[in-house]
């Protein structure tokens, strides 16, 4: 480290509306407003949020909303098909989008690829999910790179891959081959939970692909649910119904490869606390609040006293 600093002074913490209003399964905090959201998250400590759709989409708007809790737009999922489209549909199809996201200060925007995914894919079992051939691999990370550097190169955006349970990257070899296929422009969004929730450690992530990581979702995994969810072959939404995902601390993830990662200093950006769990069974307020305290006392001290060990 230089100038003695500690890693966390270049990390900002924010957390997903994920934990008050699912994004997908419309009954999970049917009813919550964007002032309920916000002024919980700012309540517990979190600098900023990711974009929901419980939020305005006109930047204006969405930039009084968010100053007016104190809080910072993070970042937002956009759902990709490059999969399946050539890169000028798709600089089309997110112009909109990125526009939002740039007026209101982000940096990275979240790329989920959606494209290969059947149009009830999050409802079917786990195993159904639909795949890249190999020979498809290079074509798409084509397309990937280019989109990434007109993201880069239009609206100053940098493009954070999100690798994830039923898209084409869900296994650590399949990360690794996209990763292979595409150029620097593309980043990678390290997700603690997808990855053990896919079978490998997100501690092989970083050792692969540290240089590349360019945004962090902080989320736990409850291994019972996870095991009972892959012997019955659950699909992911049901797998979220149950539980699966929690905040960090309340699950089974070892958090100190990631530790470690930060207090190397060679990540700077936001850490994002998100959990797709069921707000009645898990009380936002309360679960958010205890998740920034984990954090903040068992990943960024960690990482802190790591960077200070290893410093000038």
């Amino acid at each position: 480290m230089q100038g003695g600093k500690a890693p966390s002074d270049a990390l900002r913490l924010g957390v997903s509306p994920l934990s008050w209003v699912n994004e997908v399964l419309e009954e999970l905090g049917r009813g919550t407003t964007a002032a309920t959201c916000l002024s919980e998250a700012a309540a517990a400590g979190y600098a900023g949020v990711e974009l929901s759709r419980i939020f305005p989409r006109e930047p204006a708007a969405l930039s009084r909303l968010l100053s007016a809790h104190g809080l910072r737009l993070a970042s937002g999922w956009y759902s990709g098909f490059l999969a399946d489209r050539e890169v000028e549909a798709e600089l089309e199809a997110v112009r909109a989008h990125a526009g939002l996201l740039r007026a209101c200060g982000v940096e990275v925007m979240v790329y989920g690829e959606c494209g290969r995914m059947a149009e009830n894919a999050l409802d079917v079992p786990m195993s159904a999910r639909l795949r890249l051939a190999p020979e498809e691999v290079a074509a798409y990370g084509d397309r990937l790179t280019r989109f990434a550097e007109a993201l880069r190169d239009v609206f100053g955006l940098a493009l954070a891959y999100h690798h994830h349970l039923m898209m084409v990257a869900e296994t650590f070899e399949e990360i690794r081959a996209v990763m292979a296929a595409t150029g620097p422009a593309v980043g990678l969004l390290l997700d603690t939970g997808h990855a053990a929730a896919a079978g490998f450690d997100h501690a092989r992530l970083i050792e692969a692909f540290g240089p590349r990581i360019n945004h962090i979702h902080l989320k736990d995994v409850r291994a019972d649910v996870l095991a009972e969810v892959r012997a019955r072959d659950l699909s992911f939404n049901d797998a979220v119904r149950a539980g699966m995902f929690t905040v960090p601390g309340d699950g089974a993830i070892d958090f100190g490869p990631l530790a470690r990662f930060l207090g190397e200093g060679r990540y700077a950006g936001w850490l994002v606390v998100e959990a797709e769990q069921d707000p009645m069974k898990a009380p936002p307020a309360a679960t958010v609040a205890r998740a920034h305290g984990f954090v903040a006392e068992r990943i960024l001290q960690s990482a802190s006293r790591a960077g200070l060990a290893g410093g000038d």
